[in-house]
């Protein structure tokens, strides 16, 4: 793995990426021993920070939930110097409180995809991760304070509810969710948090509310156009909060000693003896410092 100045990795909509002041940007094309990721890579520099955008849908929305290859675009951040990952997603709320455009920074989820490979590891190479806490706190206060500073209405903690999709919930789903405590249900978090825990990347999810989902009485039928509406609406909001939250992670001199960036500390359960040795290779970037010794 060649090493690369640390960069914040931002994953998203192609509506956050035109962000004033953001300079010698340029698309680039990184490959993954785990397939084509969503998209070419938007490299930038904001403020003099390096960060690097990632549509995870790629570039026009072509890629449906289901078929975003997740371990791809978590390998390709990883393998480019990437250290800190800010997800912006679209949501419904299950709460009338949080109504469309509020931002919530996501602090659990309920994962309920079946479609989807949800580990880097398998048969050959076995590990396991805590998921107990799965997004990272540290990243979540800056993301706090830079809302704030912003004067961008956003609430800290909530469940995010990840669901397969394509299609939107039918209403005896929307009301179970609703049961279960969950604050918003989306279908791309999953696995993608998961497997930004197993590349020791520290990871956050900010989540826009577009509609009520199906549940409420006023809101019955999700629509794809009233979704776009309140994307857009929500599109500025989002890059003023990208722009003031970059900094504030840059400077974080409390960013290395995070937990997150050794995850993988005691994770890996297969003897040294009879592991994979492909499956070692393909994995360089993702566990190359516990598995060959790189920092």
């Amino acid at each position: 793995m060649i090493h690369v100045p640390e960069r914040i990795g931002i994953i998203g909509g192609s509506g956050i990426y035109d962000i004033a002041g953001l300079t010698n940007k340029r698309w680039e094309k990184v490959t993954s021993p785990f397939g084509e990721p969503s998209s070419e890579l938007l490299f930038g520099e904001l403020d003099g920070h390096n960060i690097v955008f990632l549509p995870r849908h790629g570039r026009g929305h072509r890629i449906p939930p289901t078929e975003i290859n997740f371990h791809a675009n978590i390998d390709v951040l990883k393998r480019v110097g990437v250290t800190d990952v800010i997800s912006v997603s679209a949501v419904g709320s299950l709460r009338e409180d949080l109504p469309p455009g509020t931002f919530v920074i996501v602090d659990q989820f309920i994962d309920r995809t079946f479609a989807r490979n949800k580990s880097f590891f398998g048969t050959g190479l076995v590990a396991h991760v805590s998921m107990a806490y799965p997004v990272c706190k540290r990243l979540g206060d800056h993301i706090e304070m830079a809302a704030k500073e912003a004067n961008i209405p956003i609430v800290r903690g909530g469940t995010y509810l990840v669901m397969e999709g394509p299609q939107f919930s039918s209403l005896a789903e929307s009301n179970l969710y609703r049961t279960w405590g969950c604050d918003v249900i989306g279908m791309t978090n999953m696995p993608e948090a998961k497997l930004a825990r197993e590349a020791e990347l520290c990871y956050a999810t900010v989540a826009m509310v577009t509609d009520y989902d199906c549940w409420h009485p006023d809101h019955e039928h999700v629509t794809v156009g009233q979704i776009i509406k309140i994307l857009a609406e929500n599109a500025d909001k989002a890059k003023t909060l990208v722009k003031h939250v970059i900094p504030k992670v840059r400077t974080d001199a409390l960013a290395d000693a995070c937990s997150c960036r050794s995850a993988l500390e005691f994770a890996l359960i297969t003897a040294p003896e009879v592991r994979d040795a492909a499956m070692i290779e393909k994995l360089d970037a993702i566990a190359g410092r516990v598995l060959k010794g790189k920092p």
